[in-house]
């Protein structure tokens, strides 16, 4: 019986996807497993080169582009592991990473899904996981008030690396989660084209009574972006109208409401101190620029929702 089941969502991630593939197989785990490659019509090739240099991975060719969740529900249909690894073609797998997590299931009944520790290329920490959504953190997020990391995460630099720690969410980046918690739970809700979709799958397994943990004794590289960054501006505004969508599914039609109140207003308060990113060193102004045209379009989308 196949034990682990590696899940990997691709869109043109390119020599990306081959290092990760690279790192799975010269770093297995103990035990019988499977690569389950779903493809969401990739233009770059990356998906065939695999397919010739791994032909050992089963890879799902999807006419189009189903998004994170759409496609790691068609390999959630296919997998025949215990344990299914959540994997982006951007991460490179250390050695016994993969057997680390799986052990960590074996020997914890009550965790429906545990994540590794996310490294940067550099081998600095990379924030992996964090605490639930609510209005009063995005509202001490957005507008940066002292307590609360202005990317969401949990502040992990002083966390004990060499102990498991419960936690709300994982990055969807590195998520393996248990085949009796996703029976019981259901498949990721595709409504949610990008982004927030872990974020809604960890809070159903934590409402079907399942614990959710960070391995920092796994540890992995996480390039991150290397899809998004290909549709930067567009995928800043699915980051957020996912958001508001999160806080409609599971907190009702006035929790939405007063999350874009909260969104709106931070927005307005960016742009009216725009003018200011004249003054700052060209490289830093270009930045500010393309998030001052960021938040135009999202106050705009907000407006037409």
């Amino acid at each position: 019986m196949t034990a682990l089941s590696i899940m990997i969502v691709n869109w043109n991630t390119g020599q990306a996807l081959l290092n990760c593939l690279e790192s799975i197989f010269d770093n297995p785990p103990d035990q019988p497993f499977e690569v389950i490659l779903v493809d969401n019509a990739s233009s770059d090739g990356s998906a065939h080169a695999a397919e010739l240099r791994y032909p050992q991975a089963h890879v799902i060719h999807s006419p189009t582009n189903r998004g994170f969740a759409g496609a790691n529900n068609l390999a959630f249909e296919q997998a025949g592991g215990e344990f299914m690894l959540l994997l982006n073609p951007d991460t490179v797998v250390y050695p016994g990473a993969l057997q680390t997590l799986v052990n960590f299931l074996e020997e914890n009944p009550k965790a429906g899904a545990a994540g590794a520790m996310l490294l940067n290329p550099d081998g600095s920490l990379q924030p992996s996981c964090s605490p639930e959504p609510t209005l009063g953190r995005e509202f001490m997020r957005l507008f940066h008030i002292k307590g609360v990391r202005p990317d969401g995460y949990y502040e992990m630099s002083d966390w004990d690396t060499s102990s498991p720690r419960r936690v709300d969410t994982l990055l969807g980046a590195c998520l393996m989660v248990r085949r009796e918690a996703r029976h019981q739970t259901g498949l990721m809700d595709e409504a949610f084209f990008m982004y927030s979709e872990e974020v809604d799958y960890c809070r159903r397994l934590r409402q079907a009574g399942w614990e959710i943990y960070w391995v920092p004794q796994a540890r992995m590289v996480h390039l991150g972006g290397q899809s998004t960054h290909q549709a930067a501006s567009k995928m800043f505004l699915q980051l957020y109208l996912a958001k508001v969508q999160y806080f409609r599914k599971h907190h009702g039609r006035l929790a939405a409401l007063l999350y874009k109140l909260i969104l709106f207003g931070a927005g307005a308060a960016r742009l009216a101190v725009a003018p200011l990113t004249w003054l700052r060193p060209s490289s830093r102004s270009d930045r500010q620029r393309a998030l001052i045209d960021n938040y135009q379009k999202l106050l705009k989308a907000l407006l037409g929702m």
